[in-house]
């Protein structure tokens, strides 16, 4: 799956700067995106993050691409390779990591991911 984001005023720190948590905001989003497209009845939170590492900086007005695919599926939890790259083709990813999501039911307990992406129910 692939989304894209352009950079806007708000989205900068002081120096002029994409402010990192914005995308890190994001890559979460989107890939969450792609886990409950291939998994449309679960229910996922955020596990965790891998390595957190921006290769280099971006401007306002610059379109993101975010791609995600998926990487890993486990019992409960699914991964997924997160690469953010300049939306006009550069080929240097600006950020990279994979995000992993864990299935979980109505209590907040982990739930079995089905097969079928059914996510248990």
């Amino acid at each position: 799956m692939e989304t894209h984001r352009l950079i806007l005023p708000e989205d900068l720190n002081q120096y002029g700067f994409l402010f990192g948590g914005r995308l890190l905001a994001w890559v979460d989003e989107a890939s969450w995106i792609a886990a409950s497209l291939d998994f449309p009845a679960a229910k996922f939170v955020t596990v965790g993050m891998d390595k957190v590492e921006f290769h280099h900086s971006v401007k306002e007005g610059t379109i993101l691409a975010i791609h995600c695919e998926k990487a890993r599926v486990g019992t409960t939890s699914v991964t997924y390779a997160v690469t953010v790259r300049d939306g006009k083709g550069e080929d240097a990813p600006i950020f990279s990591t994979r995000v992993t999501f864990v299935s979980v039911d109505e209590a907040g307990r982990k739930l079995r991911l089905e097969p079928d992406g059914d996510g248990g129910k």
